[in-house]
């Protein structure tokens, strides 16, 4: 399995100088927030809560979160991504803590309770254990504390990614140990001009793999929402709309492309 995370490592500290050149550094220095109005709404009042943000890249939505109210903290694996986090700290004057750290290895890094666990976009595919990933969850934070969660939505990870028109299916929903490798040095999401250069490796996780894990945890779902419209460029027939959500125009309505849900700890 370190074979496969040592990999993804590899990949992250690869695309966080892509990344800081890609991400809208400068809109967010010029006082930008990077969170969309679904997160601002569906969190809750930040003022004064004590934050954890799992796979937190090089701390854009941190700090985001920070400039919010709250006392944040961020974990990722990447030592280059954690380097930048702390550079863009101290470049804007937002306190914030920074820990490099693979999810499965935190506990050995950090011993506070957290009102508010966060993660968002991106995040699941890099996991090879979620019951693992639920258990920690519910390990850091304070009872009564809560987990917020914005991601894709698990079935657009069974289509054809690359051709323009109707959507086929060429990958399994349901979930398998081993993970899914990608070498095909295809475009970054953020700057298509990057040829990836490093190979992925990702797991599927389906919608109940998800809610399972964090009910077994100890924690009870408060709400789960889908959204006909996602935070990045899946197919090539999307289109974004005047808010900046990426939206397949002729299947709005019709296919979920992401969710979000926020579980308590009990």
């Amino acid at each position: 399995m370190n074979e496969f995370e040592d990999g993804n490592r590899k990949l992250w500290d690869e695309l966080t100088e892509v990344h800081i050149h890609s991400y809208g550094v400068d809109k967010f220095l010029a006082g930008q927030t990077t969170l969309d109005e679904i997160q601002l709404r569906e969190i809750g009042d930040l003022k004064g809560k004590t934050l954890l943000h799992l796979q937190c890249h090089f701390g854009l939505d941190t700090l985001s979160l920070a400039r919010e109210g709250a006392i944040v903290t961020g974990v990722d694996f990447s030592e280059k991504a954690i380097d930048n986090a702390r550079k863009l700290s101290d470049e804007t004057g937002i306190r914030a803590r920074f820990i490099e750290s693979n999810i499965y290895d935190l506990k050995d890094h950090l011993s506070e309770k957290f009102d508010i666990v966060y993660t968002t976009m991106g995040v699941l595919c890099w996991l090879k254990d979620i019951p693992e990933w639920a258990r920690i969850i519910c390990h850091f934070l304070k009872p009564g504390g809560i987990l917020y969660l914005m991601e894709s939505h698990p079935i657009i990870n069974i289509f054809d990614d690359t051709k323009p028109g109707p959507l086929d299916i060429t990958i399994d929903y349901f979930h398998k140990d081993e993970p899914i490798m990608w070498d095909d040095h295809h475009p970054d999401y953020s700057d298509p001009t990057h040829l990836q250069e490093n190979p992925s490796y990702e797991w599927r996780w389906t919608i109940s793999d998800i809610l399972n894990s964090l009910i077994s945890a100890g924690m009870t779902i408060e709400f789960f929402n889908e959204y006909d419209k996602v935070f990045s460029k899946f197919f090539p027939d999307m289109e974004q709309d005047q808010d900046g959500w990426w939206v397949l125009p002729n299947l709005r309505g019709k296919l979920p492309l992401m969710f979000s849900l926020r579980a308590r700890k009990i």
